[in-house]
């Protein structure tokens, strides 16, 4: 009797559901918004895709729609400061960026990627002096994105350094 007492007791220390430690999960979300900002499991950040902002917004009252920059350059500026923005926002920044996926979308004026125009920026935030931390990348070209002002879009996982 004593010895199956003690394999019961083995097998449940041993079983996953006993060695495995409950994992947070917090989203990060709006009312009126479609998806979540961000996802929180445990210490890693998964940040929703981020297109840039408009550089003159619109007017509902005088019924203008706003207006957003036409090259990747500059968008890919606009989204680098709001990924920025949105970590910092939840205690983290650049450095701990540890995955990025970029996609980007032909350039409405030559209709070819301008990689180079979204590199430009990446450098501003990654491999610098100030913070040589560089994410792994995934870039892709895609036939278009869901805005169809939008020439990138750029989704982030950061994970919480201890």
């Amino acid at each position: 009797m004593k010895l199956s007492n003690a394999i019961l007791a083995a097998a449940l220390v041993l079983s996953p559901s006993f060695a495995t430690a409950q994992t947070t999960v917090k989203h990060i979300q709006t009312e009126k918004a479609a998806i979540a900002t961000g996802v929180w499991v445990g210490d890693t950040y998964y940040l929703s895709g981020q297109l840039a902002d408009p550089v003159t917004p619109g007017d509902p009252a005088k019924k203008t729609a706003p207006v957003y920059a036409t090259d990747t350059k500059t968008q890919a500026a606009s989204v680098f400061a709001k990924i920025q923005k949105a970590l910092q926002d939840q205690g983290l920044d650049m450095k701990d960026v540890v995955k990025m996926t970029v996609f980007l979308g032909p350039d409405p004026t030559t209709g070819k990627l301008d990689f180079a125009g979204m590199q430009g920026e990446y450098l501003k935030y990654f491999g610098t002096a100030t913070q040589p931390n560089k994410p792994a990348r995934s870039a892709f070209q895609v036939a278009a994105l869901a805005a169809p002002w939008a020439l990138l879009e750029i989704e982030v996982i950061a994970v919480k350094s201890k």
